[in-house]
This record gives C-alpha cells, sequence and structure tokens, in this order.
C-alpha cells in the first residue's frame, strides 16, 4: 500500500530552520514557504525554502547556484548561457560565463575568475523585481469550484535586461529580457525571455533556447543505457500539444535532454548520456519582428522533488496545476446531451435542475454546429442558452477540428513520408483555418455560451504550404498554429468559457481532458465497464487532479456493444447506473452522461440525486487529491483516499466491494497527507463514527463492511 517510503519521506520533508525549529512539510502546510528575492555579495538568489536559483551579476548574468533545498543537494554542476538566440541568422548567446576547468562541478571559489561568453552580443543592463502577475485573464467559475484559488498566484518575479554592446551591427538592436518566478509554498521555478526590436528595421527570431541548464546527473554509468534515470525533478511548459491525455508525451515537443557537448569528464565512455536540459521549440518560431515589436518565448516551469516515491511526486504536480493553473479546479456536473432540438435541450435543462447537475454540451452527433453563423442559428442559440441561464445552467456543445480533411488547398501540407497526426488535419493557417476560428469567436461571443468542447485540438502537424495566409512555410508553421489555438483558448477564459479539450492545453486554458481510457471499452458488458471504469480513475490521477479528467457514460449506444453495453432503459439498470454515480462522484471526477435524458422515473430520479447530493455536500474533499490505496481487479476491495489537511473533513475513503459476496474485513490506510496524526475520527456512510490512533508510519486500521457489489465511504477528521 506503498507505506514503506512514508517514514523516510516525513524525514526528508520536515525540515530545519537555521535555529533548529521544525517547518512543516510543504504538501501539508506550506504556509512558512514564502518567495522571497535578495542580493547579496554581487548575487541574485530567488528562494522560498524549498528551492532556490542563484545568479552571479558580473562580469555578467549567469546561474551559479540550482538548489534542492528540502534535501540540501545542489542540482547546477556547470554554468551554460541563460538563453540563446538565433536572429537574423546569427547566433547570439544571453549572458553565461566560461573558463569553468571541469564539468563535473562548480567550485564556488572558481567563479570570480570566470568570463563572460564572447559570442554574446549583448551586456547585462539592470534587474527589477516585482509581484507575479497574471499571464493572462481568467474570469472565475466559483460556482464550480470546491475553494478560490488566487490569480495571479502568490510569489516573486526578477527581469534581468540585457542591450545590445555599443559598436555591434546595426540590424542586432534589439533588447533581450529574461524573466524568473518562483512561487509561495511550492518547489517551482519558471522562466520564459521576451525579445523586443528596438531598431528601425524588421529581425527575424529565427529560433532559441529560452533554458540551458547542466544538471547534475543522477546515475554514473560507464556503459551506454536504454532508459537513462534523469535527474529527480519535472519539467513543463506551455507550448504542449499532440500529448492527448498524458504530460509527458505533450512536453517533449519542447523539452530536451541531451548529452553536454562540453562535459568531456562524464564518466560516460561515450559521452552520450543525457545531462543537459535545453527548452525550446522542435521547430521555428521564425517570427518577423517589424519595428517597436516584441516576442515571448514559451513558458518553462521546474518542479524539483525531494522524494522518487510516485505518490509525493503526484502530489507536487497536480499542486503545480493547482497553483499556475487554477482553472483546473472548477469541476461543473455535467450532462453530453445526444439531441440539440428545442424541446430536447429545454427538457434537459429541466432535469438538469432537477437531479443538480450544473451545465450542458451539447454532444457529438447532436446536430449542434457551431460553424453555422447564420443570423437565425445565432439567433436560435442566443435564445436557448438564455434560458438555461434563466434556469441556472449552462450551456455549450462540441466542435471537432483535427483528424478530419477540408481539402481545396486549406489541408496541411506534410514533409515527405510524414502524415498529420491524426491521418488528416486542416491547417490552422489556411483560408478555412482562419474562418473557421472567426466562426469561433462570433457565435461565443453573440449567443453567450458559456463551455465548449473542443475535439482534435491542434496536435502539433507542420505545414509547407507557401500559399496560406496564416503563415509562411514550414519554418512558422508551427508555432503560428499554435498561437492561434492557444489565443483562442485565453480568450475564452477571459470570458468565462469553460473548456473541455482532449490534450494537454492546461497551462493554456483548458480544465478538463479524458481522464484517460480507450473508447472501445464503453462498448464492453456493463459489469465490466465497472471494474475498468475504476481503473481508469485511479491511473489517470496520478498527475491529475480529480476535476482535471473527465470519464464517459453510455446513457445510449456508444461504441457499438449493444443493449448489454447501455444503461437505457435507465430504471431497468438501477443498480449498474447506481455503481456508476458512486464510482464517479466517489471520485470527484465528472462524466459525460451521454444521451436524452439522466432519469426516467421517479425512483431513477431519486437515484441521481442521491449521488450529486452526497458529491455537493463533500465537494471540498472529493475534488481534493486522491491517495492510491488499492486498484480495481475485480478479486477484492479497491479504495482511494481523498486528502486535504486544509479542511475540517480532512480525509474521504471510498471502498468498493466487485465481488458478489459481502466483504468484512480490516483495511490499513495511510492518513499522513491529511495532516491527522495519533487520534483520527471516522465516520462511516452510515453514519458510525470510531476513533482510531496512528501507528509510527501514520497507518490506521479500520473494519470495513461493504454489501455485494457495492461501496462504503468514511469520513476523516
Amino acid at each position: 500500500m506503498k507505506n514503506l517510503f512514508y517514514i523516510f519521506i516525513l524525514l526528508l520533508a520536515v525540515s530545519c530552520t537555521d535555529n533548529g525549529t521544525q517547518k512543516a512539510d510543504w504538501l501539508i502546510d506550506d504556509s512558512s514557504y514564502k518567495a522571497v528575492v535578495g542580493e547579496e555579495d554581487g548575487s541574485v538568489t530567488l528562494s522560498n525554502g524549498l528551492v532556490s536559483r542563484t545568479f552571479s551579476l558580473s562580469p555578467d548574468v549567469a546561474t551559479t547556484g540550482f538548489q534542492n533545498l528540502m534535501t540540501g543537494n545542489e542540482l547546477l554542476r556547470a554554468i551554460k548561457p541563460e538563453a540563446e538566440l538565433i536572429i537574423n541568422g546569427i547566433t547570439v548567446k544571453v549572458g553565461g560565463l566560461t573558463g569553468q576547468p571541469v564539468k563535473n562541478y562548480l567550485d564556488r571559489q572558481s567563479i570570480p575568475g570566470l568570463k563572460p561568453d564572447s559570442l554574446s552580443a549583448l551586456r547585462f543592463s539592470g534587474y527589477q523585481t516585482g509581484e507575479i502577475s497574471a499571464r493572462f485573464e481568467w474570469k472565475k467559475r466559483s460556482e464550480w469550484m470546491a475553494k478560490d484559488m488566487p490569480w495571479p498566484p502568490h510569489g516573486k518575479r526578477v527581469d534581468f535586461t540585457y542591450l545590445p554592446k555599443s559598436g555591434s551591427d546595426t540590424l542586432l538592436k534589439y533588447k533581450v529580457i529574461i524573466h524568473y518566478e518562483i512561487y509561495d509554498g511550492l518547489p517551482l521555478i519558471c522562466k520564459w525571455v521576451t525579445v523586443s526590436n528596438d531598431s528601425d528595421k524588421e529581425i527575424i527570431l529565427d529560433s532559441y533556447k529560452s533554458e540551458i541548464i547542466a544538471f547534475m546527473e543522477e546515475e554514473s554509468a560507464v556503459g551506454d543505457k536504454k532508459n537513462w534515470t534523469l535527474p529527480n525533478i519535472y519539467v513543463e511548459t506551455d507550448y504542449a500539444f499532440g500529448g492527448s491525455m498524458s504530460s509527458e508525451s505533450c512536453y517533449e515537443k519542447s523539452v530536451w535532454w541531451l548529452p553536454d557537448p562540453d562535459y568531456q569528464t562524464i564518466v560516460n565512455y561515450n559521452r552520450i548520456q543525457p545531462s543537459m536540459l535545453e527548452c525550446r521549440p522542435m521547430l521555428g518560431p521564425a517570427e518577423r519582428l517589424s519595428p517597436g515589436k516584441s516576442f515571448d518565448t514559451f513558458r518553462t516551469w521546474i518542479l524539483v522533488n525531494d522524494s522518487w516515491d510516485r505518490e509525493r511526486k503526484g502530489l507536487a504536480q497536480r499542486k503545480m496545476y493547482r497553483t499556475i493553473a487554477p482553472w483546473v479546479t472548477e469541476n461543473p456536473v455535467f450532462m453530453h446531451l445526444r439531441y440539440s432540438d428545442d424541446e430536447s435541450l429545454k427538457r434537459a435543462v429541466e432535469q438538469c435542475v432537477e437531479t443538480g447537475f450544473e451545465k450542458i454540451i451539447l454532444s457529438f452527433g447532436s446536430r449542434f454546429n457551431i460553424e453555422d453563423t447564420s443570423q437565425a442559428n445565432l439567433d436560435r442559440y442566443k435564445g436557448l442558452t438564455e434560458y438555461a441561464h434563466s434556469k441556472g445552467i449552462a450551456l455549450g456543445g462540441y466542435s471537432l477540428l483535427a483528424s478530419r480533411k477540408i481539402g481545396e488547398g486549406n489541408d496541411v501540407v506534410m514533409p515527405e513520408g510524414k502524415v498529420p497526426a491524426f491521418g488528416n488535419s486542416p491547417c490552422l493557417g489556411s483560408e478555412w483555418g482562419i474562418e473557421y476560428f472567426r466562426k469561433l469567436y462570433r457565435f461565443i461571443e453573440y449567443t453567450g455560451i458559456d463551455n465548449f468542447e473542443h475535439d482534435g485540438s491542434y496536435p502539433g502537424d507542420v505545414c509547407m504550404s507557401s500559399t496560406h495566409p496564416g503563415h509562411e512555410g514550414i519554418a512558422d508553421s508551427q508555432w503560428k498554429q499554435f498561437k492561434t489555438i492557444s489565443d483562442f483558448y485565453k480568450w475564452c477564459r477571459a470570458r468565462g468559457v469553460y473548456l473541455t479539450v482532449p490534450d494537454w492545453y492546461f497551462l493554456n486554458g483548458s480544465s478538463k481532458s479524458a481522464m484517460g481510457y480507450r473508447e472501445t471499452n464503453w462498448s464492453l458488458p456493463r459489469r465490466q465497464q465497472e471494474i475498468i471504469e475504476r481503473q481508469n480513475i485511479f491511473d489517470g490521477t496520478w498527475e491529475k487532479t480529480p476535476s482535471m479528467g473527465w470519464m464517459f457514460v453510455p446513457l445510449v449506444e456508444y461504441q457499438g456493444g449493444g443493449a448489454e453495453a447501455t444503461i437505457e432503459p435507465l430504471s431497468e439498470h438501477l443498480p449498474h447506473y447506481g455503481q456508476r454515480l458512486a464510482n464517479l462522484f466517489g471520485a470527484g471526477v465528472q462524466a459525460a452522461y451521454r444521451g436524452p435524458r439522466l432519469y426516467d422515473t421517479q425512483e431513477t430520479l431519486d437515484l441521481v440525486k442521491k449521488w450529486v447530493a452526497f458529491y455537493k455536500k463533500h465537494r471540498v474533499i472529493l475534488d481534493s487529491d486522491i491517495i492510491h490505496v488499492r486498484r480495481a481487479d475485480g478479486r477484492d476491495i479497491d479504495a482511494i483516499l481523498h486528502v486535504n489537511p486544509a479542511e475540517k473533513e480532512k480525509g474521504l475513503l471510498m471502498v468498493y466491494n466487485p465481488l458478489n459476496h459481502p466483504v468484512r474485513q480490516n483495511l490499513t490506510v495511510n492518513v499522513y497527507y491529511t495532516g491527522l496524526d495519533r487520534i483520527v475520527t471516522v465516520t462511516d456512510s452510515e453514519g458510525k463514527t470510531g476513533r482510531f490512533r496512528t501507528d509510527r508510519k501514520y497507518n490506521i486500521t479500520i473494519p470495513v463492511s461493504i454489501e455485494p457489489n457495492s461501496q462504503s465511504w468514511y469520513i476523516l477528521k
């Protein structure tokens, strides 16, 4: 049950201050870890008691320290430029120092003797500090949030400015600002670069590396390996696409672990061990900057881990998303309506009101068409939206972007031997693509719909066309297409439009992606769907909060399967419908309930209302992080534990019995991340209360009693 590491984790995470007093584990109480920016002895340091990054100011700005304060380990082994730009075909290094004797480690005493990089055409001109500002506007939907989240996040910022050296080429009259952010209560540092054209001529930013760090290698391997152990950090950027339901597969487009060509004294004989981090786009951006214009690179976040424990690393990542993308905590209860005619929609609105559902998405196949911006269609949906809003229900719809063929010169033109990620795809910079987004803006603005499901979001396809009006050629095609879709998502967030996107667009405004499932599994017999659903949720919440992933409930047939796979008629399958509701609301995970209705009889209505009411009563704890107790396998009970040490309900344990006989047994659960120690008060779903003492590993053992094919829950205080 993953308890073996917890004593070690506790000792590791509970640090001491200089006067010897203990500080709390930041994953339980982060209140004492405040971000600061300080200058001392010619250096600037960003720190929050968990992580720090130190910069020399003379003879040039360079990162001279990157420390994991939770473990006391230095992560940096060598100095690299702070950024590297190619402008008008000329490579320019920004900051950094040269002359380090060996690249295995950086001796502090050697730093004063290092020299500025000769390839830098820029000089450091000063720095400014301040509070973190919002990346873009977010109109909160507080009614869908368990807890109000700050935006922008609390923390500090430092900006280093660089100007051209005197006598440099007149074509290179530009200003570079490198920005860094550090956050309260989180071992996370952000970085990005701004390039401004201060000349009277156009410049082209051909490409860039916005982050280059020579990290300490995590292993000593003389021979080569297929799978290297990388430094124990998590790196993510907001230039992410094509990852579908996984973070790692999307940030691979901008995060690169490479051999360090300067590291001649590494143990690895062939010197191919990846020990250097580079953050850069795959291609381009080939951005033209006219006089007075500026360009911001994507942002990179580096999250430093204090343990190799999977649960703890996942908790850190989930906290990161809540901090830098707090819209992911919006978690409305929603229906995927199968039909979009007036009668069906108004009936669905009334059923949502009756059951406590909060929004409707007009599903694929419903005949909702956001690309129809005829005045009659706009007026119709404006009226329907106003009707839904008058009942307190949000309304929106589904649109497919990529994975379809447009033709007539509007599709992406791939390099020879390459195919689009989804087999077919339009180019967002084509005439069709430009018109498509114009229609989206128009429809949303006119009708007032306030949620949007965008399927087949831009997956990163390049385009070689030289005739598309939205890009010049392949070099700028990826950046321009990504900018088109990410700007649209940010515009939606400023209007309070909730976004569900089956890709990793969280840092650009999306609130929810698929939790992770195979669609054809919803054509399996109902009984099998129950177990697999709990497996999907268990697996999907290692890196996602419950609110970040949606699941699917086929009220009507989906992907085949016939009557054995579907729930309609609802009243004839109440035990299964109830189990699906218990699975999902018990996990704090919302699903696309796809069909024409949510209930058909009073008994069905009562069942749905019961579980919606359960979720809303315990919304704060159910939307909180999941601790993975036991994965469903159909052979024994399975369980998850929601934890939130800052709330009155500090834990909610859901235990499921997939067997055809009742289960009476003792269950040992680790409660460390609830923040409870010594005595834990546990109240079960029948209202019975008991008090349990934790052992030295923060475990409690409680008796569980669960009926066949059922579940029980336990509130921990």
